[in-house]
């Protein structure tokens, strides 16, 4: 008699961009992805980039034309097939950019839900469609598998009307216009991982630095948002890799009164052209080429971001009347010794001081500050993937029980 054999289960994250497509793949409980990948570059020809457990590239046996993503999709099911043939994927979890006031948590999608997505592009029109059109095609390439979407701005949710609101008439609030925060499945992962190395401190006053292309902060108070730079949108706060970040609203009824600028041209100059590419006059966006370049419009650009990001932390342990520990993450927090030392010097009126050994010749999750710090200092690599895949799990187990019950 022939068993058959039963097959792996696979638990599959994806994260549908404007232009890219990345995508993750668990098998059964595991933490660590099996195959990582990214599309990139979709709707002008793209390429694709696919890894191992260990790291190693692993090669499709064809090229892609990246027209769609429905034709980056097509690199996912392939790539499964062709390096996972033996796995059977339970469910796909999406990070969705913004969940309005409705959706505080992750949820099972279904064609209501849909609804209310598409409702929500008004308040994300550069991220959310994108978000959604990952969605269908995932629906279309595994039907019948669950699919379950997890927000970028669920965890704010527990900020207060003070924390979240803007100074214009109330009722625009009751309307939805507040601050809604993002970078929350970045925030999650390093909430858990605080609470997993260092309990004690995860009960006190946590300041969140995710710097990268897209940059903000938070405060994280016993476990709880509390406030965070990114306001209404994601262009509010610090200034970022494209983006301008705080602007004084007078500055676009300027370009809109008397420069006679459209909302495409605004669109532009606030998303794509400013931030460390416009500071710098168009040299780069990245902190590395920053660095390397010792010209004084890079360093000019630097000086500004680590100033920005040295009042926002400021700013956010204000929020909580007080900072047991700083964490920086994302691109930029992890990898720039430069930026966490010019901000650390920036915060040295708070007591603050920085191991420069750990700082520049360490590596991964590690304690940065000195011993005579008044609170410590941490660099913790983010994961945003393997927050869907917890959070799809979990939904998939509650689901069991609540069938069994």
């Amino acid at each position: 008699m022939t068993v058959k054999k039963e097959k792996a289960k696979g638990f599959l994250a994806l994260n549908s961009g404007s232009s890219s497509l990345k995508f993750a793949l668990y098998l059964d409980e595991q933490e660590k992805e099996s195959m990582v990948g990214r599309c990139e570059q979709i709707g002008t020809g793209g390429n694709v980039r696919i890894k191992d457990i260990e790291g190693q590239p692993l090669v499709l046996p064809k090229t892609y034309s990246l027209d769609t993503h429905e034709a980056a999709m097509q690199v996912v099911l392939d790539a499964m097939a062709y390096f996972f043939p033996d796995i059977e994927v339970q469910a796909v979890g999406h990070r969705v950019v913004h969940g309005g006031r409705s959706f505080d948590g992750p949820i099972f999608i279904t064609p209501k839900v849909l609804e209310n997505l598409e409702r929500l592009v008004k308040l994300a029109p550069l991220h959310e469609p994108h978000n959604i059109a990952g969605i269908h095609a995932a629906m279309e390439a595994f039907p019948g598998v669950p699919q379950i979407a997890c927000f970028d701005t669920a965890f704010h949710r527990s900020q207060s009307f003070v924390d979240n609101a803007f100074a214009i008439p109330y009722h625009y609030y009751e309307e939805g216009i507040l601050r809604y925060g993002f970078h929350g499945l970045s925030y999650e992962y390093i909430n858990a991982e605080v609470a997993r190395l260092a309990p004690e401190l995860h009960q006190g006053k946590v300041v969140v630095a995710h710097l990268g292309n897209g940059a903000s902060l938070c405060a994280i108070e016993a476990g709880r948002s509390k406030a965070s730079t990114m306001g209404f949108t994601a262009i509010d706060g610090l200034p970022m890799g494209t983006r301008c970040g705080q602007l004084d609203p007078g500055v676009i009824l300027h370009f809109l009164e008397t420069e006679g600028m459209s909302i495409k041209d605004l669109n532009r100059i606030l998303y794509k052209e400013s931030g460390l590419l416009g500071l710098s006059g168009g040299l780069s966006n990245d902190m590395r080429v920053l660095t390397e370049a010792g010209t004084e419009a890079a360093q000019r650009a630097i000086d500004y971001f680590t100033h920005k990001v040295c009042a926002g932390v400021a700013s956010m342990a204000a929020a909580m009347q007080g900072i047991n520990l700083l964490v920086f993450t994302a691109g930029i927090g992890e990898h720039s010794s430069l930026v966490r030392r010019k901000v650390c010097e920036g915060l040295a009126w708070l007591g603050v001081s920085l191991d420069d050994i750990s700082n520049t010749q360490g590596k991964g999750t590690r304690l940065i500050s000195a011993k005579d710090s008044k609170f410590k200092v941490m660099v913790i690599p983010t994961d945003e993937e393997v927050i869907i895949v917890r959070a799809t799990r979990a939904l998939l187990a509650e689901k069991a029980v609540a069938e069994v019950c």
